[in-house]
Order: structure tokens, then C-alpha cells, then sequence
């Protein structure tokens, strides 16, 4: 949630969503007519008082997600769920179809240091990208971290690098089972060979290293306390310098604040060498301080640069001891400001890129020339400019879509970017940074043909008047009629933008028929920091608002009907689809909310959850209470209400959204309508994985074939 994320198969286009009708027979009709035989859950009474409100919490017990109940409650539920899955005749043949559209060559995006360039490769079924160098963008590539050979499963995944300047040594992370928890190692680029360097304990930051190679900034916190590695709270993160060679525990503390256990560090060292640059953080909430170091004084002190936490400000680049910040401070949808280091107040700041009416992302520096990202309706723009800020021109982008990369130092020649949209496959184009041409570097080939299928924006109206875009996507022989299945995806939260990408689990997904759509709800950062505001805290309803709007337009058009229309989301989006068949049960026919928050109450007493008081409110503040019961998923399920068929999704090893959030709407939306419902409310809970990154290509398929084969069964 952080910001600082053949014909063997062709019938299964044809006949894999035809709709079962009045007259279904065989084991179809009986997934719809019959009522589940859930696994008992026990319930321990449990009552809280939030203020004089009096709140029961019968599952507590499934917060220890390591006791021996909490282990055989999993497996009962994951034994019902597999039996379900394992009924549905599709599930085999989506497996198959998942297979052959991820079975695709794919690149990253190449990074130079000095005579050599780096970029990951996957061969299409690799469960983890292999990271390769090489001499030149075309000649023959070398293996340099193959994270395939770090577990026999899989599910240890290269979770970060950082190149030294000279590009003789990498720092590599690694995420062990799905964890946010980092290891960071150090390997001789030349070599191969890793060094005896190992930092532990690192989360929720980068490597930064001196431009002379002795070492490199990070940021770590104390180890956990037995039995808490994960669900412990992480607080009080503190930013070290490790010298090549020397062990971790005779690192430099460069920077703590017992005084705001709260605030967490981000290092990063300007192109020249000279300044250490601290990003401080406090939670989620996008308002942030910059503070310096000057390493070419040994006895320098870190000092602060913009301190108050009244806006965000990304470091961008500097030019000698001029610092240049993105910022929306004064500016909703951001610009570009420069700050001198010695500025005795912010009277000595001056713009550089002024606001537009789109919403500026990110900028590159490269000589004298920024590269600004913009979005405009949830797409990508790019623009050049001279350093004083005027307008040189517009980037030419290969269509409408997402673009990501631009980095490299400021004396780069060349940079790259990606481009991807619903329909289009990640390819990376270059940059040539002295003509400001562009050419295609790597373009993936797939099975299947894109060109199958059409992408179209529309707009939504919210409850409040508010017009929402939400982007669909269809085979272009589908018939709008109303019976289309549909799957409707959201976010909204944390100010971070859902941008048009390409996944072959989506392209599976319409490629069979179904109907794609992803809807930009309030709360994220699409439209700026106002759009950000009027979806947090006492405005959150504004978010569910939004979302059931945009599928109530789907059924209007006729995409599709209630009996035919799916709901997902992940994260903050899973905590929405809670959210909102709770509120509108009768809207949508299933539901897969995944690694969600469900419980508003208690969010905050794990891991990093804290973090996210920002965002929500807790229940440590009076005023919030009210608002956080209206829509808390776990607080407003009815007993005897039918809500829409449910397969929640979630993960043994998640540190950032403990599963206890999940096990516990599982087992009570299972108590609410047993008996009552023929519809099905299942959980999957995923073994050796965590929140979403770094998960095995493998473990991927299975549960998008499994997603999938609900949505089949339950959209019929």
C-alpha cells in the first residue's frame, strides 16, 4: 500500500461462459440450488469497547495466524474450497488457456553502467525473472541473479537492485515467501560471486550507494520479537551506511527519531556525489520532509530541507547545490519547484514546471532537459522541457496507455520506457536522449491476437454528481445484450493511480468472452490530490459510491445484469469489494476480494497498518468510529442475508494485510448466511506467499485458473 505495486483450448472461448438457464442439470444446478456444509468455527465472546460502544470480535482467535486452531481452520477451509474448484469442468481447461497466454517472452526495462547494461528476461513460464547483463543492448546476455535457484518452489523472488556507479558491484534483495521482510546481499558484477556483505531487517526502503562504491545508505528496523516476524509492528525505522566489506553490525547510523517512531526514511545520493538526499515519511498520507547530507564533509550534520508535513515533495535531481522536488504544495496536480539547499525559508523557491491540467507524475533530469509524466484521464502523456522549465514538445507515445522507466543519470545518452495498455503487451522502447528519437527495443510475440480485442473510456455518475472514468474492455465480437459475464475492478485509496497494463490472466479473461472493466475511483490519484481527499477518511463512502455507480452504467448499457457481473480488488481494493456487496448484496451475482482489510477496528495493531491510519481514520479517534462501523466489512454483515457468491483470497505469509483480516470475514459471512444461501462463501488461503509481489509465475496461474473457474460457475 506503500507508495514510496492453440486449438487444445480454443473451446474454451466458445462455450466456457454460456449462461445455465432455468432447466441447468448436473453439477452446475447443484452449486446453485444447494446450501454449503461449511467447517464449524468456533467463536470465543470477545467484546471491545470503542468509546462507549460496545463491539463484539468472536474470531479473534484466528488473528494468531501461527496456532494450531488457526492451522486446522486453513486447512478445513482450503480442503471445502479445493472440492468446489475441483467440481467445476472449466477449471482444467482455464489452466491450460492461463499456460499458453503467460507462455511469453518477456524484458524488462535496461539500466547502463559504464560499458555494460542490465535488464531482466523471462522465457514466458519462468516462475521468477532472471536478471542478465550484457555488453551492449544486442549482444549475448549473461545470467547475473537468477532468483529460480534461491528455493526449490519458487517463492524466494529478487525484490530490488541497486548498481554502484561503476557497475562492478550489485545489491540484490530478497523476499523470502511473499514477505516485505528484505535481505540485501552484495555480488561482484564481474564475477558472479556474492560477497560476505548481508544487511538484515529492511523494509520499506531502497539502497542508495555512495558514488564512490565504498558502500551504500538503507533503511531497517530492530529485529522482531519472537513469534511476531509477521504480524509484529514495524515502528521506529532507522538509516544506516554499510561499508563494503565490514559486517552489519558495525554499520553507521547516519539518522533515527526515537522521539517520532512513526517517521521512516528513504536515502538517495544526487548524480554528482555530493548530497545524501532523506525522503521522511509518516504513514501513507502522501505529505512528506526532505532533509540533506553533504558527503564530501565527513563531519557534516543531516539537514532539514523542507520540514512540516504540509505537502508532498519527491526529490527529482540537482544542479550543484540546487535541489529540484516535485511537489503539490500550492499546486493540486503537482509541478516542479527548485529549492536551494541554503534556503532560509521557502521565499527562496522558484518554479520550474508550473501546474497543468493534468496530473504530473514523475520527472527525469537527463542534461538539460526534464522529461515529465503526466496523466491525463488515466493516461499517460509525456512531455520534454528546457531546465529553466519552458515546453520543448510532447513525446510521442505508441498509443493510449501506461508508460513507466526514464531513468538513468543526467549524463545518460539514452533512456528507456515501457508502454502497456489492456490490449497491449508490456514492450520497451529507447530514447535517444541527444535527438529525442524514439525506437522499439523489445516487443513481446503472444498466442493470441490482440487485435481480438477493444478498449473504450466512459464515464460514471457518482451519488454526489462526480463523473468517474472507468476504462472496458471486450472482445470485438461481443454482443451487449445484458448477459455478458463481467468483471468490474477497483482500487480507490492511497493515492496511487490504476493506469492501463497488460496481464495475461485479463487477456484469458476476455479472450473466453468476459467483459473487463476497471473503474478510477476517488480516493486515488488519477485527478490529484483533491480526487485523493474525497476518498480517505470521513469521505471513504464517496469510493463504494463510486464503485457501485460504474456497475450500475455497465448493467444500464447493457454489458451485462446483476446475475452476470463480478466484483475484485486487492488490498485497499479488497477491503471495497467488502465494502460494497455488503452494502449492495444484490448487485452482483460473486466477489473475490483479495489480501483485503476487513476489519476497520483492529487494522492498525499489525504490522504496518498504523501506517494507514492516515488514509482511514482509526478506532484510537473518537470521531472516526462512526464512520469506520458504517462500512467496516466485517462489522456489517446481516445474518440471513444472501450476499453475491464469495471466494476470498489471501496468503499464509502476509506482512502487509495479515490474513487474520480475511480468515475473519470468511468465518462470518459463512455464519451469516449458512443454510440461508445457496450461494457459496469460500476462502483461498495461498501457502508460501504474501501480499502480491515476487509471487512464483506458477502460484499465479493456479490462482487466476481457480479465480477464474468461480467467476465460470457463479456467472453462468
Amino acid at each position: 500500500m506503500l507508495k514510496h505495486f492453440p486449438s487444445a483450448v480454443a473451446c474454451v472461448s466458445l462455450c466456457v461462459f454460456n449462461v445455465i438457464g432455468p432447466n441447468a442439470t448436473g453439477q452446475e444446478a447443484a452449486h446453485q440450488s444447494n446450501t454449503m456444509n461449511y467447517p464449524e468455527t468456533a467463536t470465543v465472546p470477545v467484546i471491545d469497547d470503542y468509546f462507549g460502544r460496545k463491539v463484539a470480535d468472536p474470531y479473534r482467535w484466528l488473528e494468531d495466524t501461527e496456532s494450531e486452531a488457526t492451522a486446522a481452520w486453513i486447512e478445513a477451509q482450503n480442503e471445502l474450497t479445493d472440492q468446489y474448484l475441483e467440481s467445476i469442468p472449466e477449471r482444467t481447461a482455464m489452466r491450460e488457456k492461463l499456460e499458453q497466454f503467460w507462455n511469453y517472452e518477456r524484458f524488462g526495462i535496461p539500466s547502463r553502467r559504464r560499458e555494460r547494461v542490465f535488464y531482466s528476461h523471462n522465457d514466458g513460464l519462468q516462475d521468477q525473472s532472471i536478471l542478465y547483463k550484457a555488453d551492449s543492448l544486442d549482444a549475448p546476455r549473461q545470467v547475473l541473479i537468477d532468483p529460480n535457484t534461491l528455493s526449490e518452489d519458487g517463492t524466494v523472488a529478487l525484490a530490488g537492485t541497486a548498481l554502484s556507479d561503476d557497475g562492478r558491484l550489485i545489491a540484490y534483495g530478497i523476499a523470502d515467501g511473499g514477505s516485505d521482510w528484505r535481505t540485501w546481499k552484495v555480488r561482484d558484477v564481474e564475477t558472479g560471486q556474492d560477497l560476505e556483505d548481508e544487511v538484515r531487517w529492511v523494509k520499506f526502503s531502497g539502497i542508495a550507494w555512495k558514488k564512490d562504491g565504498s558502500g551504500f545508505f538503507y533503511g531497517r528496523y530492530e529485529p522482531p520479537a519472537d513469534g511476531e516476524l509477521l504480524t509484529g509492528t514495524n515502528e521506529n525505522q532507522e538509516l544506516y551506511f554499510h561499508r563494503i566489506g565490514d559486517p552489519q553490525s558495525s554499520d553507521t547510523l547516519i539518522l533515527k527519531r526515537p522521539d517520532h517512531p512513526k517517521w521512516g526514511f528513504s536515502p538517495e545520493v544526487t548524480d554528482d556525489g555530493r548530497y545524501l538526499i532523506i525522503n521522511n515519511w509518516q504513514g501513507s498520507e502522501p505529505k512528506s520532509q526532505l532533509f540533506y547530507k553533504d558527503l564530501t564533509d565527513d563531519d557534516s550534520q543531516v539537514t532539514p530541507l523542507i520540514t512540516g508535513f504540509d505537502a508532498e515533495y519527491e526529490f527529482i535531481a540537482s544542479d550543484g547545490s540546487t535541489f529540484f522536488v516535485m511537489t503539490d504544495a500550492d499546486a493540486d496536480r503537482r509541478r516542479l519547484i527548485a529549492v536551494p539547499a541554503q534556503a532560509e525559508d521557502r521565499s527562496a523557491w522558484t518554479e520550474v514546471i508550473p501546474q497543468t491540467d493534468d496530473v504530473l507524475q514523475t520527472v527525469s533530469l537527463f542534461g538539460n532537459t526534464f522529461y515529465a509524466d503526466y496523466l491525463k484521464d488515466a493516461r499517460a502523456k509525456v512531455t520534454r522541457h528546457k531546465i529553466d522549465g519552458e515546453l520543448i514538445d510532447e513525446l510521442a507515445l505508441p498509443g493510449v496507455g501506461s508508460v513507466g522507466g526514464f531513468g538513468g543519470d543526467r549524463d545518460s545518452t539514452d533512456t528507456f520506457f515501457s508502454f502497456s495498455n489492456y490490449v497491449t503487451p508490456t514492450s520497451i522502447y529507447r530514447v535517444d536522449l541527444t535527438t529525442g528519437k524514439t525506437s522499439l527495443w523489445r516487443q513481446p510475440e503472444v498466442a493470441f491476437d490482440v487485435d481480438q480485442f477493444v478498449t473504450e473510456q466512459m464515464f460514471c455518475t457518482s451519488k454526489d454528481g462526480t463523473k468517474v472514468p472507468m476504462i472496458v474492455t471486450r472482445r470485438k465480437d461481443s454482443v451487449l445484450g445484458g448477459s455478458n459475464p463481467t468483471l468490474l475492478y477497483g482500487y480507490g485509496g492511497f493515492n496511487i493511480s490504476i493506469t492501463p497494463s497488460f496481464s495475461p490472466a485479463t487477456a484469458a479473461w476476455i479472450d473466453s468472452g468476459g467483459i473487463y472493466a476497471v473503474v478510477n475511483l476517488r480516493g486515488g490519484g488519477e485527478y490529484g490530490r483533491q480526487w485523493h481527499e474525497d476518498g480517505m477518511r470521513l469521505k471513504k463512502q464517496n469510493v463504494f459510491d463510486d464503485c457501485i455507480a460504474a456497475a450500475e452504467l455497465l448493467i444500464e448499457k447493457q454489458y451485462t445484469r446483476s446475475e452476470h457481473l463480478a466484483l475484485s480488488g486487492r488490498s485497499n481494493g479488497g477491503l471495497l469489494v467488502g465494502a460494497v456487496m455488503t452494502q449492495r448484496p444484490d448487485l452482483f451475482a460473486a466477489c473475490l476480494p483479495g489480501v483485503g482489510v476487513m476489519d476497520m477496528l483492529r487494522y492498525h495493531k499489525f504490522t504496518i497498518g498504523w501506517a494507514w491510519a492516515a488514509e482511514f481514520g482509526s478506532s484510537d479517534e473518537e470521531d472516526q468510529i462512526d464512520n469506520l462501523l458504517s462500512y467496516s466489512p466485517l462489522h456489517n454483515l446481516k445474518p440471513g442475508t444472501c450476499y453475491p457468491a464469495t471466494m476470498v483470497i489471501t496468503a499464509d505469509r502476509d506482512d502487509r494485510v495479515v490474513p487474520g483480516h480475511s480468515f475473519k470475514f470468511a468465518a462470518a459471512l459463512q455464519a451469516a448466511q449458512a443454510k440461508t444461501c445457496p450461494h457459496p462463501t469460500l476462502i483461498r488461503v495461498e501457502t508460501r506467499a504474501g501480499h502480491g509481489a515476487g509471487t512464483p509465475i506458477s502460484k499465479k496461474i493456479e490462482e487466476y485458473a481457480d479465480c477464474w473457474a468461480f467467476l465460470i460457475d457463479n456467472l453462468r
